[in-house]
């Protein structure tokens, strides 16, 4: 059996988990106050997952730089990809919040969006 150690970072409560694994199957979480933190260990040792934010280059608009998102948590291993393909895109204004600025980024099926306006 190997046990792991986490903060959970499904509230603000930030518990201490023991998540313990049976050839990589979990077996049980303890420490948890919330299910946001059985729900957290369980996908956190087994396939960890990321909002990724940043920004892109916004050419002719009111600012230069645009922040963005990802619109759902993108594999931990795909992150710097994703992260080489944001830090290449510029973007047309005007762009609305909400606006998908790059789809399907790196090959993840989540799309990047905007999440401020720029006029």
């Amino acid at each position: 059996m190997e046990k792991r150690e986490l903060i959970c970072i499904g509230c603000p409560m930030g518990c201490m988990l023991e998540v313990t694994l049976d050839n990589g199957d979990v077996v049980s979480v303890e420490g948890n106050t919330c299910k946001m933190g059985d729900t957290y260990a369980r996908k956190e040792v087994t396939n960890p997952t990321r909002i990724v934010t940043s920004t892109v280059v916004v050419d002719g608009g009111t600012s230069t730089r645009l922040p963005v998102k990802t619109a759902c948590d993108v594999p931990k291993s795909a992150i710097f990809d994703v992260m080489e393909q944001i830090n290449r895109t510029h973007v047309n204004s005007p762009v609305k919040i909400g606006e998908v600025v790059i789809a399907n980024t790196a090959g993840t099926g989540v799309d990047v969006i905007a999440t401020r306006s720029v006029s």
